[in-house]
């Protein structure tokens, strides 16, 4: 469960915002937004793969 400690006199909005910023964190959202549909394991890998080689390709770019 998310706690966020909200001190004397602070304004409501910058509690809800710690709050978005802690739940962002644990990554429900997008855990949930994968289980929606199922992906095979190799579909997957291969994401990642394509993923992996992007962002090599961008690093080796700016070197």
């Amino acid at each position: 469960m998310i706690v966020v400690p909200i001190k004397e006199g602070e304004n409501i909005e910058r509690a809800l915002k710690k709050f978005k910023r802690k739940f962002e964190k644990t990554g429900a959202m997008r855990e949930i937004r994968s289980r929606q549909a199922f992906t095979k394991p190799s579909v997957q890998r291969r994401e990642e793969l394509k993923k992996a080689a992007y962002i090599q390709k961008l690093q080796e770019d700016t070197e």
